[in-house]
């Protein structure tokens, strides 16, 4: 062959090397994305260091901190160009906060009435259907979790997310009234849609080790609205009514009663005020005289004496009484 040709092949081969693999091997990571590099399909490393040196872990009990329990890895952060050879293959992933329906399965879209309720049963065995929001981002501090150690992290995180939901409304009690019976605490729809704060604030906290498990975040879970079947929406509207017009009538008793109480000590502080004001010159005139008795029989008679002219002379008349 010629060697002109055989060169040339040789020269376009190592163009196109070049080009295919090197110029090729140069990469970037956005701001919003982290990336992880493999060495022949393994993910570099931290020697020495796994999730169970990290504070996400520690909500995990020793059972799961055997099971989940992963290796971290080298973080690639926001920048570049970097630069990778061949042999080695880029992941890389979005950390930005995502919202989803909490009807969602990754696996089985249709599921769910497609992904828009998601139903439970309650403990008096009433069925009700759930919708609301997630919002999650993946953990950047367990990447490995995400991205080879499970599967399919978002159907993951969903189906644990629902199971724990179905398990706390299935167990739900709502907190008995003050000097109520402890017996008679609700566990109707009604008594769910008015602890749907603290619904919502268990399941964060039922859901706070998804990271350690997943590798991802669920930063708020948003449930919204608790339906009842329609066959019982009237039921419980009349159920509402009526407690409201309760709730109204004990609060006006309620009221009333505090403004009596009111009334009742302002007039007893009232008369108090004019028992003291009466008392109080009679107080002041027993101690003069008895500060004018401690002077001598004859300053009291003089006392008396003064008295009785200041009357006198400020009387129309006079009887004087005269002995027989």
């Amino acid at each position: 062959m010629d060697p002109n040709i055989l060169a040339g092949i040789f020269i376009g081969f190592v163009a196109w090397f070049l080009l295919r693999y090197l110029a090729g091997g140069i990469y970037t990571v956005d701001q919003n994305e982290r990336a992880v590099k493999t060495n022949f399909g393994r993910a570099e490393r931290v020697p020495g260091v796994t999730t169970l040196n990290d504070p996400i872990s520690a909500g995990l009990d020793a059972e799961e901190k055997q099971r989940y329990q992963y290796p971290q890895v080298r973080v690639i952060m926001p920048g570049g160009p970097y630069f990778k050879w061949p042999w080695q293959r880029i992941y890389k992933v979005s950390i930005a906060t995502q919202t989803v329906n909490m009807a969602f399965d990754p696996d089985v879209p249709g599921a769910n009435q497609s992904g828009t309720i998601v139903e439970a049963v309650t403990k008096d065995q009433l069925n009700t259907g759930l919708t609301g929001q997630i919002r999650y981002h993946i953990s950047e501090r367990n990447l490995y979790a995400y991205l080879f150690g499970v599967k399919h992290p978002i159907a993951h995180v969903m189906g644990y997310f629902v199971s724990v939901l179905r398990e706390r409304i299935a167990t739900f009690e709502a907190p008995a009234a003050p000097g109520a019976d402890a017996t008679s605490a609700g566990i109707s729809i009604n008594d769910l849609r008015k602890n749907l704060r603290d619904l919502n604030e268990h399941m964060d906290r039922e859901c706070g080790t998804s990271d350690a498990r997943y590798g991802m975040v669920l930063d708020a879970s948003l449930i919204t609205g608790i339906d009842p079947p329609p066959e019982v929406e009237s039921a419980l509207a009349a159920i509402n009514t009526a407690h409201n017009i309760v709730s109204s009538d004990i609060s006006l008793a309620q009221a009333a009663a505090d403004q009596r109480i009111e009334q009742s000590k302002r007039a007893a502080e009232i008369e108090t005020l004019k028992a003291q004001a009466e008392v109080q010159p009679l107080s002041a005139l027993a101690d003069q005289l008895s500060a004018l008795k401690g002077a001598g029989q004859g300053a009291l008679r003089a006392y008396v004496r003064n008295v009785r002219l200041g009357l006198f002379g400020n009387a129309q008349q006079v009887v004087l009484e005269t002995k027989q």
